[in-house]
């Protein structure tokens, strides 16, 4: 059992790290994007939410799993 709540930790903290990862390539690549062409600034902001809102949603999944593995009884 102890097992299980060590794996649900470095889960835990492995899902952080990855979307904060995602996120700030994400982020990074279209502020980029927003200086070469400004005038495309709507549709890049509009494409940037829409792909962070998939990399949260699989970042609260990985920690839902944790969390699952963690009660695990």
């Amino acid at each position: 059992m102890d097992l299980a709540w060590l794996a649900a930790g470095l889960g835990a903290g492995l899902v952080v790290i990855g979307g904060g990862l995602g996120i700030g390539k994400l982020a990074g690549s279209a502020m980029e994007a927003t200086g070469r062409q400004p005038e495309a600034t709507a549709d890049i902001r509009t494409t940037m939410i829409i792909a962070a809102a998939l990399i949260e949603g699989i970042a609260f999944f990985g920690l839902v799993i944790c969390i699952l593995l963690a009660l695990k009884v």
